[in-house]
């Protein structure tokens, strides 16, 4: 096991440890741009200026095996330093990427993801790391977070795990999982501010030429409804009426999500949408149904079902208020429907 790291302290340079040590562990086929954009953010924080010095942040990038680790996109990217002992470390960050093309982690890392466990050492998963520590039964009792775009998949992968999918990253207790991309950005400037202070993290978001730093609980960007809505609040509630379409959660209940009334909801939604709580939740999983009709050939009742309608003959009155046709009569070609814009299904995964 390698045990160097590859960014060495000069000596003289400073006395005390870095005030934020990371251990980095890349799954196979990880996502290049959410390691990236988390790594630049340390770099740019550990020093001043742009000199890149780990002097105030340590970072290592860690493996059981000192072989090369293969990035989505082809890219190979070697370790700098063995699995390091969690007493090393502030944090142990797993960066995933994409899930079906064979084993992400190897026995040894699983086992070492379970020893860091066992500690204090809180554990954060980026992109589909957070399925990494799910796999490893170290997310249970605490909710996930996890991008739209993984949403249907973690759900059917851990069907008795709560995962949300309506903002950048999610703290709970010594576990912190972010959605990836600009959410990585967003939970770097997160913990460079908890530990170098305010100023650090706001120079290494603006020279990455981002607006400025963001909280985790900002909404993730997203297709259909959302990507219209200014307001935060309203865009995270709309993507957590999209999270649960099949099974539908009270507006109560989505307003307790956001930390709001449901009378506040109510009013925030009329004033940036023009339309209620309730008729917006409608709309979408008309919308969603209109795109199963169109795209696929499962049944009216199954598809009534999918969209959270019990009873079909309501969904179908519903449906023909809203299209102007009764469900049965509204599907496409077959040779129409398998050029379906599956941009639209993935919108509702």
């Amino acid at each position: 096991m390698l045990h160097s790291n590859m960014h060495p302290v000069i000596p003289g340079e400073r006395d005390a440890r870095p005030s934020l040590r990371v251990g980095v562990i890349l799954a196979q086929h990880f996502t290049l741009s959410a390691f990236g954009v988390f790594i630049d953010h340390l770099r740019l924080a550990a020093d001043e200026g742009d000199r890149s010095r780990p002097l105030h942040v340590q970072w290592s990038i860690m493996a059981s095996r000192p072989d090369p680790i293969a990035a989505s996109c082809g890219v190979m990217l070697g370790p700098t330093s063995g699995l390091l002992a969690p007493d090393c470390l502030d944090y142990v960050v797993v960066i995933g990427g994409i899930l079906h093309a064979g084993p992400q982690i190897d026995e040894a890392t699983l086992r070492y993801l379970r020893e860091v466990g066992a500690t204090h050492v809180p554990m954060i998963g980026i992109c589909t790391g957070s399925f990494i520590l799910c796999r490893a039964g170290l997310m249970k009792g605490r909710r996930s977070c996890v991008s739209w775009y993984h949403y249907q998949d973690f759900r059917r992968e851990f069907p008795g795990q709560e995962v949300i999918a309506d903002r950048l990253f999610l703290t709970d207790g010594a576990r912190i999982t972010c959605a990836g991309g600009a959410g990585a950005a967003a939970l770097a400037t997160c913990l460079i501010g908890q530990h170098l202070g305010s100023a650090a993290a706001t120079k290494a978001s603006q020279v990455l030429l981002f607006d400025r730093p963001r909280s985790g609980n900002e909404a993730q960007p997203h297709p259909p409804l959302a990507a219209d809505v200014t307001e935060p609040r309203v865009r995270r509630a709309l993507l957590l009426m999209e999270q649960n379409l099949a099974r539908p959660i009270t507006v109560a209940a989505v307003a307790a999500e956001l930390g709001v009334s449901a009378r506040q909801l109510e009013r925030l939604c009329r004033k940036h949408t023009g339309t209620g709580p309730a008729s917006l939740y409608r709309q979408l999983r008309m919308r969603y149904a209109n795109w199963l009709i169109v795209n696929t050939d499962r049944s009216v009742t199954d598809i009534a079902n999918e969209a959270g309608f019990a009873d079909c003959a309501h969904f179908s009155r519903q449906f023909k208020d809203a299209y102007g046709r009764a469900p049965s009569t509204h599907r496409l070609r077959p040779q129409r429907r398998a050029n379906g814009d599956a941009a639209g299904a993935r919108g509702f995964d």
